[in-house]
């Protein structure tokens, strides 16, 4: 059996929090603006029903396991930043992107795309990033939550089970394009420019586009 989550309705046939999928599900089934997000306690599923739709969708409450020390050990974030992430479903439709840490706004958005993965998107995501910062001039840091994308940005070649077909032609093209631009900047990569975003720590990404 599966933990138990709380789903919280802003707008729908009944407003409230519901215990149940199926009874959530049918608040918001045909229900045009539905507004719904599931939660993993009762706390905060309370907090999100009582605040604003808008500050609980596509962010994830978070709740670390690790300890104060650890947590100190860590730090905070550098909100004077670009946060990037993939995203990849069932059906490989795929997209990333990019924002500003501290306040989430959009730098860049490219897809969707057919044939892809989470770790081509993630890939993709951060070399745009790193060529943003060079094209506009900026010595900004950027966060990427997958440790696969960041080592083939090191190592400058991908490493995917995914086969080049005539659907993902176009992923495939963007990843050589990528692979040529880092071998033809190699100034870009350095240990200060590419940082691992710590989500046991602080939480989503907040270039996450919060479909988990």
């Amino acid at each position: 059996m599966g933990k138990k989550k709380y789903y919280v309705v802003w707008e729908g046939e009944k407003k409230g929090i519901f215990t149940s999928w199926n009874t959530c599900k049918k608040q918001i089934t045909n229900y045009v603006g539905a507004k719904y997000k599931s939660f993993k306690t009762k706390e905060m599923a309370e907090k999100a029903y009582n605040g604003n739709y808008e500050d609980f969708i596509g962010k994830t409450i978070h709740e670390t396991t690790l300890s104060k020390e650890e947590l100190a050990k860590i730090g905070k974030p550098i909100l004077n930043t670009i946060s990037v992430d993939g995203a990849c479903n069932n059906k490989g439709i795929s997209e990333y992107q990019g924002v500003y840490t501290d306040t989430k706004t959009e730098l860049f958005h490219l897809g969707p795309f057919k044939g892809g993965s989470n770790n081509l998107m993630e890939f993709l995501a951060l070399v745009h990033g790193l060529a943003y910062c060079k094209k506009n001039n900026l010595d900004l840091a950027i966060y990427s939550d997958s440790r696969t994308a960041i080592s083939w940005v090191w190592q400058k070649k991908i490493k995917t089970t995914i086969k080049k077909t005539s659907e993902n032609k176009q992923i495939f093209e963007l990843v050589n394009r990528a692979i040529i631009w880092l071998n033809n900047n190699p100034e870009v990569i350095k240990h200060k420019n590419i940082l691992k975003w710590e989500t046991k720590a602080w939480g989503e990404i907040p270039a996450d586009f919060g479909r988990k």
